[in-house]
């Protein structure tokens, strides 16, 4: 649906990282280029102005969700297909 799907590393979690749900977070790596299965690095900036990062895997697994990704989401994946005659 054009939402990147981001996935704790190994042994991490919410609880493990201390975060509170109450966080703003920033991504960064994208520009460079995703990728499926790409590491990218993610920023949570508590309330009281704090921040920390740390490293997260986005769970786009394939090329072609990737494409679709890049499209802003699978309903403009299909249409954009559609309309090209794919």
């Amino acid at each position: 649906m054009g939402v990147l799907p981001l996935q704790f590393k190994d042994g991490e979690s919410a609880a493990s990282l201390g975060l509170t749900g109450t966080e703003s977070f920033g991504v960064t790596g994208l520009a460079d280029g995703l990728a499926p299965m790409a590491d990218i690095v993610v920023t949570a900036r508590a309330a009281d102005g704090k921040t920390f990062s740390f490293t997260v895997t986005a769970r786009i697994d394939t090329p072609e969700e990737l494409a679709a990704f890049k499209a802003g989401g699978i309903l403009r994946y299909v249409l954009r297909q559609m309309v090209d005659g794919r």
